[in-house]
């Protein structure tokens, strides 16, 4: 989960910096590019807003002639890497084929500032992709230690991207088949915390997952990818998103 911007809650860098092989952003990797790639032309110059969680963008850099990398946590940047924030791009306008921004905008208060941004030095034929977490009724102390700000659905998302100037392309859930598993983790924290006073964290934690577990759930994510290679999945734990800049 990415850190693109969130002032002040002492939130820090992306679990992907301690666990980049954690199953959740291998997954994520196959369904971001499953769903996501074809929107996304070879060559140009790309921006990977949040790129802490770079595990999960490879596939959309191999794409890239350029790519400029920037995150406000200097431990997920590589030498080359901008530290910067998604609300105050450091870019000047109309310079990006492409940006990702993978588990970015609910790090972002308010999100309406990072996708004007991201809208503001995109190309008039660019592309958006993004990820989110899905569903408030989720939320957790795991949203709290990350520096989240809010869960989303479908047309939450859909509407905040319209509102900042883009057509959508493609929006569609993804987890889907490990959803139930994902909905009864998230039910058995909200009893376990009640009363509880939860913080955010530096870096957030992950549970730890045996060999076998981790093999189970990279095979479930994978019906999840053979689906979304012909159609959008009605729920799931993520909302996936590829959006072009409104023609005027």
């Amino acid at each position: 989960m990415s850190t693109a911007v969130h002032q002040g809650t002492g939130h820090g860098g992306s679990p992907s910096i301690a666990v980049p092989d954690y199953w959740w952003y291998q997954a994520r990797t196959r369904l971001l590019e499953q769903a996501l790639g074809d929107f996304v032309e070879p060559g140009g110059r790309v921006l990977d807003v949040g790129s802490a969680d770079g595990p999960s963008a490879s596939w959309f850099r191999e794409r890239a002639t350029v790519t400029t990398a920037l995150d406000v946590d200097p431990r997920g940047l590589a030498n080359d890497g901008v530290c910067g924030s998604a609300t105050a791009l450091p870019y000047a306008d109309a310079v990006f084929d492409a940006v990702a921004a993978f588990d970015v905008v609910e790090h972002c208060e308010p999100e309406s500032l990072a996708l004007h941004e991201m809208r503001r030095v995109l190309r008039p034929d660019g592309v958006l992709v993004l990820s989110v977490p899905a569903y408030q009724w989720a939320w957790s102390d795991h949203d709290v230690a990350n520096g989240h700000y809010r869960r989303y659905t479908r047309p939450r998302i859909v509407d905040a991207v319209t509102a900042a100037g883009f057509t959508v392309d493609r929006a569609t859930y993804a987890f889907a088949a490990v959803f139930p598993m994902f909905a009864a983790e998230r039910l058995l924290r909200r009893v376990r915390d009640r009363g509880r006073t939860a913080g955010a964290a530096d870096i957030a934690t992950v549970p730890t997952v045996p060999r076998p577990l981790h093999h189970a759930l990279m095979g479930l994510c994978r019906l999840d990818e053979r689906l979304l290679a012909s159609r959008d999945l009605p729920f799931g734990s993520s909302v996936l998103l590829a959006a072009r800049p409104s023609r005027a």
